[in-house]
């Protein structure tokens, strides 16, 4: 298959590498000619971990977009979650056309309708769009030209918004491993970075500003006081779930899918055991400052569209929306200013059944 891979950060790279090991055809894309660079003069993209070690040859390394997307079969997008909506302006732009399917990996909380909706206001069909909950890797690039990826999906949950399930067939030949979930519903609510970010962001925000991000996120910041917040998040997670008709797991069950948790944990109401004894997990800093994407993503990207998910869905959130609060003040920033609302996905003034209608898989 010909692929387009858009963004050059870790999850971007990891991505080229799989799909270039896998046999498929790919074109590798970044805004940046200086995040490129690097890659242009090795010849392509360095890899080690978990998908083993080599360096992985693109066809083509370019910041043109529309000749990144020229001829491809599928779109996949590896970008912020804050790149979304400007990334389907760019494509839809650059001809993008409207029968060839998008995959956001990930599309987290809310990315497939802000894709679409941003891609429909230009007059345009929205494409199939398939919303990965979380991406699929843990990885991170500690070389400019290459990925050190220390985790894989083991299964991630996935859905299309628009068109029918064969953009979904295409998604899991690219990547082994993808579930189909009902609707873009339930893969938003399996984002397990909303819920895994923001109450270790918010109570460690002192420790961030002080050290630099000079601890490691996953283990020390997972004191008791924070997984019991974070259990209490989980649990408002949920219940927006089930009022849209959902029976998700909760986030130490979704993470062993994942593979950032143990496969033999067994008690899966322990969050601060679990969490902090994935293997993937373990070595991971802390955020350097409070510009670090645990803000900038998991709240505008991550909460918000959560909170207007749950306004929808007449559930109440006391939990979320105080972290959603408390960040807001400490990062001080606005997060509905460029962030996921509701009016940016489309769902502005929807019922709750008229949010299920219109997520529904044709």
């Amino acid at each position: 298959m010909k692929v387009a891979v858009l963004g050059a950060g870790a999850g971007g790279a990891a991505s080229v590498a799989e799909l270039v090991q896998a046999g498929h055809e790919v074109h590798f894309w970044a805004r940046s000619a200086g995040t490129l660079e690097p890659h242009v003069a090795l010849g392509g993209v360095a890899y080690e971990g978990k998908l083993g070690e080599g360096v992985a040859r693109p066809g083509l390394i370019t910041t043109d977009l529309a000749a990144a997307i020229a001829g491809v079969d599928v779109a996949v997008v590896v970008l912020p979650t804050f790149s979304h909506s400007a990334i389907a302006g760019a494509l839809a732009a650059a001809g993008w056309p409207s029968e060839k399917p998008v995959v956001l990996n990930p599309g987290h909380t809310g990315g497939a309708l802000e894709f679409a909706e941003t891609f429909s206001r230009t007059g345009r069909a929205a494409p199939p769009v398939v919303e990965f909950s979380t991406l699929t890797y843990v990885a991170r690039k500690y070389r400019p030209d290459g990925v050190t990826v220390s985790g894989r999906a083991k299964e991630l949950k996935a859905a299309v918004l628009g068109g029918d399930a064969a953009a979904l067939d295409v998604a899991a030949l690219l990547y082994p491993g993808v579930k189909p979930v009902a609707d873009v519903i339930a893969s938003d609510l399996s984002n397990v970075n909303m819920i895994l970010h923001p109450p270790g962001a918010v109570l460690a925000a002192a420790w961030v500003e002080a050290t630099g991000g000079a601890f490691t996120f996953y283990v020390d910041a997972m004191t008791p006081g924070v997984a019991r917040i974070m259990k209490k998040l989980d649990d408002e997670r949920l219940a927006v779930a089930r009022a849209f008709g959902h029976d998700l797991p909760n986030l130490i069950e979704e993470m062993k899918l994942l593979g950032t948790v143990e496969a033999d944990v067994e008690d899966t109401s322990d969050f601060r055991a679990a969490i902090a004894g994935g293997e993937a997990n373990k070595r991971i800093k802390g955020p350097d400052s409070l510009e670090y994407r645990y803000y900038k993503e998991d709240f505008g990207h991550g909460l918000l569209p959560f909170l207007e998910l749950a306004r929808i869905a007449e559930v109440e959130t006391p939990v979320a929306r105080s972290l959603y609060n408390l960040a807001e003040i400490a990062v001080g920033t606005d997060y509905r200013q460029g962030g996921r609302t509701a009016e940016a996905m489309g769902i502005a003034g929807l019922t709750r059944d008229q949010l299920i209608e219109k997520v529904r898989v044709q």
